[in-house]
């Protein structure tokens, strides 16, 4: 088990909390919080909590292209079962959809 952490410049605030996905095998569960107010607002601060070890690279290049196109502020928590990038990608597209939507899903 390997824990990864980053952090990203953003500038986009989600509306709500975000939990969608799984911890499975090949899957990715993903827990968006937003900053507490008069917090450090203007950043993606990124824990990666993976059963694959040895592929930093692969995720910093995976979060460097995402959060350059969804610049969204807050804290998020991954947990990865051996995602691929494919996976990975889809699943954070899902959860800026969930953070902007203008009423919760449920």
């Amino acid at each position: 088990m390997q824990t990864l952490t980053f952090r990203f410049p953003a500038g986009t605030a989600p509306k709500r909390r975000v939990h969608l996905g799984v911890v499975a095998s090949g899957d990715l569960e993903i827990l968006l919080t937003p900053h507490p107010p008069g917090s450090d607002a203007d950043a993606a601060e990124v824990r990666v909590r993976t059963s694959v070890d040895g592929f930093d690279a692969v995720w910093r290049q995976v979060l460097e292209r995402f959060f350059e196109r969804s610049p969204m502020t807050g804290v998020w928590e991954l947990n990865d079962f051996g995602a691929t990038p494919g996976v990975v990608n889809l699943r954070l597209r899902q959860a800026v959809d969930l953070a902007l939507a203008e009423q919760d899903p449920q």
